[in-house]
């Protein structure tokens, strides 16, 4: 059964029928909202809300893009409005908890090292403008195709390899700014 079906039998009372949507995206939307959030429990919680949204305004959904655009689209605009709330601090998260870790111990600096890079990753993809962000996410973290993240973006798929350019060319001078540092 196609997407447009399930949709047509869910709007017609076969609530069920949308478990079989869920199962189909919500590994994606999990993804996309990690790769905005950063936080297991912030993107399982914009999982969640994007599902019932869906479920809510599925009738408006006019089938003029492709559902998993429709859906994305929800999942970025609910993950900017939980990051806008929450005015993430990114690098500085966990932070405290890595410094408590023994200096002394291999494993655990090697640990220590791990994550701090991570962190440094994490924000230096959070300090990237929204529209670059948000390419930068859909086309590295969700591996989609340009051509479905112009859609999902509305924008051309000109533009978006723009985006992703310079995307990666901030990124570079980020990271390569933090590994000059002492």
């Amino acid at each position: 059964m196609d997407e447009f079906e399930l949709i047509r039998r869910v709007l017609e009372g076969h609530q069920q029928d949308f478990s079989l949507l869920i199962k189909k995206y919500e590994a994606s939307v999990f993804r996309t909202a990690m790769g905005l959030l950063h936080s297991k429990e912030d993107a399982e919680e914009i999982t969640q809300d994007v599902f019932l949204k869906v479920y809510q305004s599925l009738s408006s959904f006019n089938g003029r893009s492709a559902f998993s655009t429709w859906l994305y689209r929800i999942t970025i605009n609910s993950s900017l409005n939980l990051l806008r709330k929450k005015k993430r601090r990114g690098f500085w998260i966990g932070l405290s908890d890595l410094l408590q870790i023994a200096s002394k111990d291999r494993e655990a600096e090697t640990i220590m090292t791990e994550k701090t890079e991570k962190a440094v990753i994490r924000q230096a993809i959070n300090s990237l403008p929204e529209k670059q962000r948000l390419a930068f996410v859909l086309t590295k973290y969700e591996e989609l195709p340009q051509k479905q993240v112009a859609e999902i973006m509305d924008l051309s798929e000109g533009a978006v390899e723009q985006l992703i350019l310079r995307a990666k060319t901030n990124l570079r001078k980020k990271l390569e700014k933090e590994l000059e540092e002492p």
